[in-house]
């Protein structure tokens, strides 16, 4: 990559272009839970270089505003939160979920017109345990559809959330990097005859002892799927083990999953430099499911325990991330306990924003090369004609698409399994498979 491919990949900030697409799209701005009371205290956020708040009124609606209030610019976190809108404690100043002023209690009565200032806002909806918000000029806003990890109202969605320091797109590259899992997470991700991937209290087993899959892409409209082909452990001859992750753009990823439950991952871009990484386990009817506090601990990223109360995460750069030499000389892989905290080890490990120009790519890349060449391109696009990837037809609804994971015969076209498919490009996808 050149660096001006890399700038218009990972930044997010003001006129951006990815940002732009970004803001195009739905995003996450917290999880439902963490506005749960209404009249409760206002959340403090930051969304593509913005600083915001977060609250729910007094009738349960949720508001985005600007975290400063228009008129002396004090922070609207400390704002009373009451009879439908944040006060301003500074001078009573008074907002609603729409950013409207409902009342200057400083002003005169003569001079007291609320409506001639407004905060800003950004529309609101809830869906899969989050809240999400829309930052794109309104004349664009699409109507709102459920995320793929709560494809039907009743889907059980349980998910924590860290503060990583570094850029979007390496997180996300390593979302879509289905190789890294046979070493990063090799003390987690565990080789057993089964036949398809098992969660138990410690660990995920799974099929195989292959660490060097053969990867085919398909490119859609609203992103990508592809698979990863590995040798399983039983019916080599006859079978493969496949595992399909699907890229919807420009947030989500879709893990392959469980017997116990789906996989996704969801990224909330900060800001250039920083970003709010959501780590999903979901189920619907066919599966058990995970609750949240066993979910959390399972990742060893518990609430109050091992992130603050702002998402920081108590393993950084300063303590190592916790790893433990003698747990890796005893046979653990890396030594830092949790597969999100292995992978964030790596992300930041990289700095704040990867220099791609020099990275040596392998064979086992071919993912995140698929990634940067379609984001790259969203970019370009977004700039020149103000188009976002994801937006324009043909529209494939999220809640069909999804990921897969299992042994299956070699004659199976791996397309034809999960869910998503939609090939835009059979070109395209040839040259990324090649």
């Amino acid at each position: 990559m050149t660096p001006e491919e890399n700038d218009l990949l990972c930044r997010v900030e003001g006129d951006a272009p990815m940002g732009q697409i970004m803001r195009r799209h739905w995003i996450a701005a917290c999880l439902s839970e963490e506005v749960a009371e209404p009249d409760g205290k206002p959340l403090r956020i930051r969304l593509l270089g913005e600083n915001l708040v977060v609250f729910r009124d007094t009738k349960g609606r949720v508001g985005v505003l600007d975290e400063y209030c228009t008129h002396r610019r004090a922070s609207l976190v400390y704002a009373r939160n009451e009879e439908c809108g944040l006060r301003c404690l500074y001078h009573g100043w008074k907002f609603d979920v729409d950013g409207n002023v409902v009342d200057m209690a400083s002003e005169p009565v003569d001079q007291n017109d609320p409506c001639r200032v407004k905060l800003k806002s950004y529309p609101t909806r809830e869906a899969g345990g989050f809240v999400w918000a829309y930052m794109g000029p309104p004349e664009e806003m699409r109507d709102f559809e459920p995320p793929a990890f709560a494809p039907t109202p009743d889907a059980r969605v349980s998910a924590t959330k860290v503060r990583v320091r570094c850029n979007w797109a390496q997180i996300l590259e390593g979302q879509i990097d289905s190789a890294h899992s046979s070493s990063l997470h090799s003390s987690d991700m565990v080789p057993a005859q089964v036949d398809g991937a098992k969660a138990t209290d410690v660990n995920w087993l799974r099929p195989s002892t292959d660490k060097a899959p053969r990867f085919q892409i398909e490119r859609t409209s609203y992103g990508f799927r592809y698979a990863a082909i590995r040798k399983p452990i039983l019916n080599e001859a006859t079978h493969d083990y496949i595992r399909s992750t699907v890229y919807i753009a420009p947030f989500t990823a879709l893990i392959p999953p469980n017997n116990v439950h789906n996989v996704a991952t969801v990224l909330t871009p900060e800001d250039d430099n920083t970003t709010m990484f959501y780590f999903i386990a979901w189920a619907g009817a066919d599966k058990p499911g995970v609750p949240p506090d066993v979910w959390r601990k399972f990742n060893v990223l518990e609430w109050g325990v091992d992130v603050d109360k702002d998402f920081n995460s108590a393993r950084t750069v300063a303590n190592d991330y916790g790893q433990d030499r003698a747990a890796m000389k005893a046979g653990n892989f890396t030594g830092i306990p949790g597969i999100p905290n292995q992978d964030i080890a790596m992300w930041e490990s990289m700095g704040a924003i990867s220099d791609r120009t020099k990275d040596r790519i392998g064979a086992s890349d071919v993912a995140v090369v698929a990634f940067r060449r379609l984001m790259v391109e969203a970019a370009r696009t977004m700039r020149e004609s103000g188009k976002a990837i994801g937006t324009s037809e043909p529209h494939v609804a999220h809640a069909t698409i999804s990921s897969f994971e299992g042994v299956v015969p070699k004659t199976t076209n791996w397309r034809s399994l999960g869910g998503g498919s939609e090939t835009v490009s059979a070109r395209s996808a040839e040259h990324a498979t090649a």
